[in-house]
């Protein structure tokens, strides 16, 4: 098996790309939602679906320690279940039929196991090189 390269940023990460589709496919399918759900069901599901790609945004920015990237992928994590949460208070409701929540959650569940993987591998994700400083040392002190 040959080795992945290394992600230079966030957006390259396969679980960041699919948060973000799972986030618009949330969307599109939230707009049909009684509008007296609005402040509720539609808010909370649009938020939480919307919170994985930032959770995932911001492990990548914490990578430099693992216990802190690893914290912030369970926070993704978490946000992806309490999605599948209300994807099936949803379909409760009789705003999405069957079909629509199996595939939302499978979505949900796919982010899941690649956000399970990349805590399992969680070191391969911190490269020394991409971590140095990429821009030339800013001037503390102004000279007279």
């Amino acid at each position: 098996m040959s080795e992945l390269p290394y992600a230079k940023s966030f957006r390259e990460l396969i679980a960041y790309q699919k948060s973000r589709q799972l986030a618009q496919a949330v969307f599109e399918t939230t707009k049909s939602f009684p509008r007296e759900e609005m402040y509720s069901l539609t808010d909370q599901i649009r938020r939480s679906s919307r919170s994985i790609g930032a959770q995932i945004a911001e492990a990548w920015g914490k990578r430099r320690y693992e216990k802190s990237f690893i914290a912030k992928l369970v926070d993704a994590d978490a946000e992806q279940m309490e999605t599948q949460h209300w994807i099936g208070v949803a379909y409760d409701c009789g705003y999405i039929n069957r079909k629509q929540a199996i595939e939302l959650r499978d979505k949900s569940q796919e982010i899941g196991r690649i956000l399970g993987g990349m805590m399992a591998s969680s070191s391969q994700f911190s490269n020394p090189e991409a971590l140095a400083l990429r821009e030339t040392q800013a001037e503390y002190f102004i000279e007279n």
